[in-house]
């Protein structure tokens, strides 16, 4: 069999499959951190949170209410971005003209409140959330057996990564929601409801968090600490791949997932700190990021 440092070519590619999974859920918490740092300015600390949030309204509709996973897939993103509206209306829209630092402290205290709210009201210990039974089952790849379910976690987290690409830079809605952020008060005489975009893209970007706790609640124990032991990964990320490029969050979350899943198989020891280690030496060589601007 062939091996690369001494290990088997079939436990690399396998421990790269399975990192590429992490990377999905990278690249879909990124991508909601980037678009509303790049359209609102605001570092929304409390995105871990809303994660966590999305986990917990699709195992409390299975519990309580027997809504199906296929139901939450839609259901729990709408309601928890609606959440993301509300909290927008109520607290972050006073905070734009003031520095950065007040929304991140803001949205810091929000994360804090939901974790503990959540701890609450669902106790410490994780629970689990059932693998749908269409995507039961595994398949064979020849070098490793890779659940269904794990494949459908990295399809759609693609194509829903791409598909907000695509709306944002290559649409009309997209270059109007870029316009209003360089220049809101010329788009707003030209009869744009600036505000309207700007509580849409927080609860799109959201929406987004919570899609992806709702495709990880059948892979990991759902918990009210979810969230915040993800966010500082996806932070890094995101500086990584440039603050507010969207292309670059879901370039360097999928790459950073099998990065890290390589480091398991190499030098288990670093893979907890090797994104860190990137983003120091992207920090120091290019400090706006990969994809970012100067």
């Amino acid at each position: 069999m062939t091996e690369i440092f001494g290990i088997p070519v079939a436990v690399i590619l396998g421990q790269l499959m399975l990192g590429l999974v992490n990377g999905s859920f990278y690249a879909m918490l990124s991508l909601g951190l980037a678009v509303i740092f790049g359209l609102m300015g605001i570092v929304n600390f409390a995105h871990g949170a809303f994660y966590a949030l999305g986990a917990f309204a699709a195992l409390f509709g299975l519990q309580q209410l027997g809504v199906n996973y296929w139901a939450a897939l839609v259901l729990s993103p709408l309601a928890i971005g609606l959440l993301g509206i509300v909290v927008e209306r109520l607290f972050l829209r006073h905070l734009y003209r003031l520095d950065p630092l007040y929304g991140l402290l803001m949205t810091f205290g929000l994360a804090l409140v939901v974790e503990g709210s959540l701890h609450q009201l669902f106790g410490a210990s994780g629970k689990s959330y059932p693998v749908p039974g269409a995507l039961e089952g595994a398949i064979n790849l020849g070098f490793m057996i890779l659940p269904i379910y794990r494949a459908w976690v990295i399809v759609v987290s693609v194509a829903v990564c791409f598909t907000t690409w695509f709306v944002i830079e290559r649409t009309r809605l997209g270059a109007t929601l870029r316009a209003a952020t360089e220049n809101a008060p010329l788009l707003q005489a030209f009869g744009v409801n600036v505000p309207l975009l700007v509580v849409a893209t927080y609860g799109g970007g959201v929406a987004l968090a919570a899609l992806a706790g709702v495709l990880s609640a059948p892979v990991i124990l759902v918990t009210s600490e979810m969230g915040s032991s993800l966010v500082i990964v996806v932070f890094a990320v995101v500086v990584i791949g440039g603050m507010g490029s969207i292309l670059g969050s879901i370039v360097s979350g999928l790459a950073l997932g099998v990065v890290e899943g390589f480091t398991k198989v190499i030098y288990p020891e670093a893979s907890n700190i090797v994104v860190f280690v990137i983003m120091a030496l992207v920090l120091i060589l290019r400090p706006a990021g990969l994809f970012g601007k100067e």
